[in-house]
């Protein structure tokens, strides 16, 4: 599949050529920004409403404006970048310009991925690209193999968590821009790590956003809960189409990113006869196979539809890996008091066995929250097609308090919680600071310059989660105040107890990453008991097995794993407990029979002998 450029390009003669779709529009001009009342091109249309012209002997830095029918000034539908934000103009960016250095680098196996999910702006003081790669050592010696980056493309303002995206071409200019993101990927290859982008396909911000002064982008055949949705179905719709899988292409082309992740794509309506995400899916496969790279396309859904990630065959849309919202929400609903909203169908121990050997756990199962069946069986797929966490942006900045899980269990929860993610058979991923237990919170924030449109965004959140009893007064996202203290503080990882949870982790992700279990493609997770809240499950594979044991309950359990075994991780060993611990801790014992005894909200792994 081929895509001619649209947006503004530079060829090798020092011209700049300009493609733009505007059928809505009967005359495009481009203007310089430095003087918008001369057009310095006057674009040609074709019958298809996409308008093109070349500007001669371009300059190297050119800021420019479409105007529309003569009178309305317009950003670049395809704009690379935004350098005075998204009421500016858009800026010619070259990117031949930027000299990579990650020739021999093709990506990570989809097997040997562990994400990290992080926002540039609250990851570190300075919130920039650059301050980023000044991470990536820690990272890799973490055990972390790929860094997941919320959204980056343009959006109003210079603090927000990126869903309110206008110009998804544009890299925002708060952090750094076009440069600085080439910069941090290459930087990332040359640790060994890869880049995912977070990108928004089901809906364009509403600030700044003109996109509909060119063509029907959008539909009032469906409806999201953050506006206008974008038309994938209706009339005039394959330059829509092709403008987001473009997108798509062009992350993976002119940025070497490694993998997308595509936002609540239940939001994305098509009833078309090829859906867009197959499509997309298509095309993306032709591109990396081109480039001999691995680029990895992962959804976040809350409908448990196993025919995202089922093959073509058998009437799927192949997609790498979906977010496992059932695992995040089966591990906290037991190990916290969250019960309320959707959570209340996660509350029993059940679901977390469920879960881990059947990979959804409402699979077609009656839904008491949504009041109706929900989801459907997925035995057939892989646990590699499942992204698995305990905390992400959503989890932790949703509710009121932007609570993260430090603050809302003590720390053999905690520690629990990360033994059942790092010990899943499921792809792991750690949101920003998790792995020490960062304990600042992570609000929702914003930049908007409309007065009504942030009362709106502040209700509607109200309404959003009004079901969810979490209690307490939303921190006011347009406050400054509000997107400060949302950063992490990585200097508390050097102390205790956030030392004593990063050696944890530390440990968890090594055990993943040497033990055979973890990476093997036919890996299964199977239940071998279940009784008073306590999980003896197996995982396996044709040539290795291991045995884990999680306690859920309060009070201490003893599971029959089985004589032979040796115990190899417990997080009651004593390098995980907090410095000058004042209580006797009850450590986790093997014995000769087999019985392990396991103390309250402990886990445990043990290797099984030969």
């Amino acid at each position: 599949m081929f895509f001619l450029k649209r947006g503004a390009n530079y060829t090798d003669n020092g011209s700049l050529q300009f493609s733009v779709w505007a059928p809505n529009a009967s005359k495009v001009e481009v203007v310089s920004a430095a003087n918008k009342s001369e057009a310095v091109v006057s674009l040609e249309t074709d019958e298809n409403g996409i308008f093109s012209g070349e500007l001669m002997q371009a300059p190297a830095v050119f800021d420019y404006y479409y105007r529309l029918n003569s009178e309305l000034l317009r950003s670049d539908p395809v704009s690379r970048f935004m350098p005075e934000g998204v009421f500016g103009p858009s800026r010619a960016v070259n990117p031949a310009g930027y000299k990579w250095s990650d020739s021999d680098w093709s990506g990570v196996d989809k097997n040997k991925l562990v994400l990290y999910e992080l926002h540039v702006g609250t990851f570190t003081e300075e919130g920039s690209f650059d301050a980023v790669v000044s991470q990536f050592s820690r990272l890799k010696e973490l055990g972390v193999t790929a860094i997941q980056l919320m959204p980056v493309a343009q959006f109003p303002g210079e603090r927000n968590w990126g869903y309110d995206g206008i110009n998804i071409y544009a890299v925002q200019n708060s952090y750094g821009g076009p440069e600085s993101l080439r910069h941090l990927v290459d930087q990332a290859h040359q640790h060994g790590l890869a880049v995912l982008l977070d990108v928004v396909y089901n809906h364009i911000g509403p600030e700044g956003n003109f996109l509909a002064d060119f063509g029907p982008y959008f539909t009032d055949r469906h409806h999201t809960p953050w506006g206008q949705a974008i038309n994938f179905d209706d009339a005039e719709s394959d330059e829509v189409r092709r403008y987001f899988i473009e997108n798509a292409l062009y992350w993976l082309r002119e940025y070497h990113l490694d993998g997308l992740r595509l936002d609540a794509v239940h939001a994305i309506y098509d009833f078309g006869a090829l859906h867009f995400l197959d499509e997309l899916q298509q095309a993306v496969q032709q591109e990396a196979t081109q480039l001999g790279r691995k680029f990895h396309l992962i959804a976040e859904s809350d409908l448990n539809d196993p025919r995202i990630l089922r093959s073509r065959a058998k009437g799927g849309y192949a997609l790498d890996a979906q977010w496992n919202d059932d695992f995040h929400h089966s591990v906290i609903a037991n190990l916290t008091d969250r019960h309320s909203g959707y959570f209340q169908d996660y509350c029993s121990a059940q679901a977390i066995a469920k879960v881990m050997t059947e990979n959804y756990a409402v699979a077609g199962d009656y839904s008491a929250y949504r009041r109706r069946r929900h989801g459907a069986s997925a035995l057939d797929l892989s646990p590699d097609n499942f992204i698995a966490f305990i905390q992400n942006h959503d989890q932790v900045g949703n509710p009121a308090q932007g609570e993260r899980l430090s603050k809302a269990v003590c720390l053999e929860k905690q520690q629990l919680a990360a033994s059942l993610l790092l010990l899943s058979p499921f792809i792991p991923m750690l949101f920003m600071g998790e792995e020490y237990g960062e304990d600042n919170p992570f609000f929702y924030f914003v930049d908007h310059q409309d007065p009504k449109l942030l009362k709106a965004v502040s209700e509607g959140r109200k309404r959003e989660f009004e079901g969810f009893a979490w209690g307490g007064e939303m921190a006011d996202p347009a406050l400054e105040e509000t997107y400060k203290r949302s950063k992490v503080n990585t200097r508390k990882r050097l102390r205790s107890p956030h030392s004593n949870i990063l050696t944890l982790y530390t440990d968890l992700l090594k055990l993943r990453r040497e033990h055979p279990c973890f990476s093997a493609p036919e890996r299964r997770m199977e239940l071998v008991s279940l009784k008073d809240r306590a999980l003896h499950l197996r995982l396996s594979s044709v040539s290795s097995s291991l045995q884990m044991a999680f306690n859920l309950s309060g009070e201490p359990q003893v599971i029959q794993l089985g004589t032979g075994c040796e115990l190899i991780f417990s997080t009651t060993d004593e390098k995980y407990q907090p410095e000058h611990t004042e209580t006797q801790l009850i450590r986790t014992a093997l014995r000769s029979e087999g019985n392990l005894e396991l103390p309250a909200f402990a886990a445990a792994c043990v290797r099984e002998s030969a």
